[in-house]
C-alpha cells in the first residue's frame, strides 16, 4: 500500500481509490443484494403457496362456477388430452388443466416483462417495483373473494402481469453490482427460487390439510390471505429499505417505450433485442446468442421438468406426497448447489459453468428415459437440479454485462420474457411428445436438443465481450 499526493491510498492494482469508499461501496452493494433476496422469498413463498391447492381448486370450480368459463376450458383442455392420447382421469386433467392456467401465467409474463423492464430504465427501479407490489397483493385480493372460476383467473392474470418484479431485480442486482461480485446477486436471487418453490408448496399442503380436517368450503381463503399478507409485507419491506438504484442522470431520457410497444409483443423483435438501440453490431450479435440459448435451453427444460409427475407416477407408481417429496429433494439440491457453488463462479467463467451444467443436464435426461428403480431415478435428479442451479442464474449474468445503465432493464425484462415464453410453450410441446410417443422418446429428444444451446454457447465464448 501507498499514498499518493492528493492522500488517497492507492490499491493493489494502482488506482487511487479510497479503501474507505470501496468498503462502502461493497456495504451498500451486499445490503442491497440481501434486500432484493428476502423480498423475493417473500413473493416466492406467496407465488407457491398455490401450487398443491391447484387440483382441490379445479375441482371446487368445477363444482360452483355459473360462468361457464371452467366448462370451455375444460372441454379444450379434454380435446388436447383426446388429441395426445393421455388418460381420461381426474388426476391427469387436474395436471393438464394446471398446465394450461401455468401457461396463461408465462404468457403474461412474456407480454408485460420488457414493457416494466424499459419503464424502470426511465422512470428508475424503485416506482415500478412498488407497483408490481402492489399489482401483486391485489391479485391475492381477488383469489381471497374468488368465489368463481372467472374471478379466480381474473386474478391469475393481474399476477402474470404484475410479475415483472423479478426482472425488475435483475435489473438492480446489475446496477449496484461490480462484474466480480454480480454472479453472487444472481446466485442469491436463484437460492431464493430455490427456497420458495421448497418451502412454499409444503404451506400450501398444510393449509389444506388443516381446511380439509376442519370440513371448511372454502378451504382457499386462508391460503389466499397468508399469500395476501406476505405480499403486503414485501411492499412495506421495500417501500421501506429500497434504494433507487438508478439515478435520474443514468436513466434514458426518451419514452420511445411507449410508441414502441408493439415490439415488446413481437417475437422476433424480443429475439433480436430490437428495442435495445445502444449496443455495437458486436454487442448486440452475443446479446441475440445468450437470448436464443436462453430460449432453447428452458423451453427444453420446462417441457421435461412438467412431465416429470408423469413419469414419476407412470413408472414409480408415485402418490402426490411423494411427487412433493421428490420436488423438495431437488428445490434443496438447487439450494445447496446455489449457495456453495454457483455464487462462487468467478466472472467470466458463466459461459463455462452454464455449458457444464447443459452437459450434466444430458446424461440426467437419458437416464430417466430408461431407469426403473428409484436410486438411479434420485441420480438422475440429482444431475438435473444441478444444471437447474447453474445455467440459468449463469446465463443471467452473462447478459447483465452487455447495455449501459439506462438500458439495463430493457435487457432484462426482454431476457425474462423469452423466459416466459418458453415456459408457456415447452409443457404443451412436451406433453403432446410424452403422451404420443412415450417417456423414453420424449427424454431422448431432449437430451439430443440440448445439443442445440450447448454448441451455441461455445460459439458464444469465441464473440466479443463488452468493455
Amino acid at each position: 500500500m501507498m499514498k499518493t499526493r492528493s492522500g488517497k491510498t492507492l490499491s493493489e492494482n494502482g488506482e487511487g481509490v479510497p479503501l474507505k469508499t470501496d468498503n462502502n461501496n461493497d456495504k451498500q452493494m451486499n445490503r442491497t443484494f440481501y434486500i432484493i433476496f428476502f423480498s423475493l422469498i417473500l413473493d416466492l413463498l406467496a407465488f407457491t403457496v398455490i401450487l398443491p391447492l391447484l387440483p382441490s381448486l379445479l375441482e371446487h370450480y368445477s363444482h360452483h362456477d355459473e360462468s361457464g368459463l371452467y366448462s370451455a376450458i375444460k372441454n379444450s383442455v379434454s380435446s388436447f388430452r383426446n388429441f395426445v392420447g393421455a388418460p381420461d382421469t381426474a388426476r391427469w386433467n387436474s395436471v393438464l388443466f394446471g398446465g394450461l392456467i401455468g401457461s396463461l401465467f408465462s404468457m403474461l409474463q412474456f407480454l408485460t416483462s420488457p414493457i416494466i423492464g424499459a419503464a424502470s430504465d426511465v422512470y428508475g427501479r424503485r416506482p415500478l417495483m412498488l407497483i408490481c407490489l402492489i399489482g401483486i397483493s391485489f391479485s391475492y385480493v381477488l383469489w381471497a373473494l374468488s368465489q368463481s372460476f372467472l374471478l379466480f383467473v381474473i386474478a391469475r392474470i393481474f399476477g402474470g402481469i404484475s410479475k415483472g418484479n423479478v426482472s425488475l431485480c435483475t435489473a438492480i442486482v446489475t446496477d449496484v453490482s461490480t462484474p466480480q461480485k454480480r454472479g453472487k446477486g444472481m446466485a442469491l436471487i436463484g437460492i431464493a427460487f430455490s427456497i420458495g418453490f421448497v418451502f412454499g408448496p409444503t404451506i400450501g399442503a398444510a393449509f389444506s390439510r388443516l381446511n380439509r380436517e376442519e370440513g371448511n368450503s372454502v378451504f382457499f381463503v386462508m391460503p389466499a390471505l397468508f399469500a395476501l399478507v406476505l405480499s403486503v409485507a414485501d411492499f412495506a419491506f421495500m417501500y421501506l429499505y429500497l434504494s433507487e438504484t438508478l439515478p435520474s442522470n443514468k436513466r434514458l431520457k426518451s419514452k420511445r417505450f411507449l410508441s414502441q410497444a408493439a415490439e415488446y409483443i413481437n417475437p422476433l423483435s424480443l429475439f433480436r433485442f430490437s428495442s435495445v438501440s445502444k449496443l455495437s453490431a458486436n454487442e448486440s450479435t452475443a446479446v441475440q446468442s445468450i437470448g436464443s440459448i436462453y430460449f432453447i435451453y428452458l423451453f427444453i427444460y420446462s417441457g421435461l421438468e412438467f412431465t416429470l409427475p408423469f413419469l414419476m407416477h407412470n413408472r414409480f407408481e408415485y402418490t402426490s406426497m411423494q411427487q412433493g417429496k421428490m420436488f423438495f429433494f431437488i428445490g434443496t439440491v438447487m439450494a445447496l448447489v446455489q449457495g456453495g457453488y454457483t455464487r462462487r463462479v468467478t466472472s467470466g467463467k458463466e459461459a463455462k459453468t452454464a455449458m457444464r451444467g447443459i452437459l450434466i443436464l444430458i446424461p440426467s435426461f437419458i437416464l430417466m428415459a430408461f431407469v426403473t428403480n428409484t436410486v438411479l431415478m434420485y441420480t438422475a435428479l440429482t444431475l438435473f437440479s444441478f444444471a437447474s442451479a447453474t445455467v440459468v442464474p449463469c446465463m443471467t449474468t452473462l447478459i447483465s454485462t452487455y447495455g449501459g445503465d439506462d438500458e439495463k432493464g430493457t435487457i432484462m425484462g426482454i431476457f425474462r420474457s423469452l423466459g416466459a415464453l418458453s415456459r408457456a410453450v415447452g409443457p404443451v410441446l412436451a406433453s403432446t411428445v410424452y403422451w404420443c410417443f412415450g417417456a423414453h422418446v420424449c427424454y431422448i429428444m431432449g437430451a439430443v436438443f440440448l445439443i442445440i444451446p450447448l454448441a451455441q454457447i461455445a460459439k458464444q465464448q469465441h464473440c466479443s465481450k463488452p468493455e
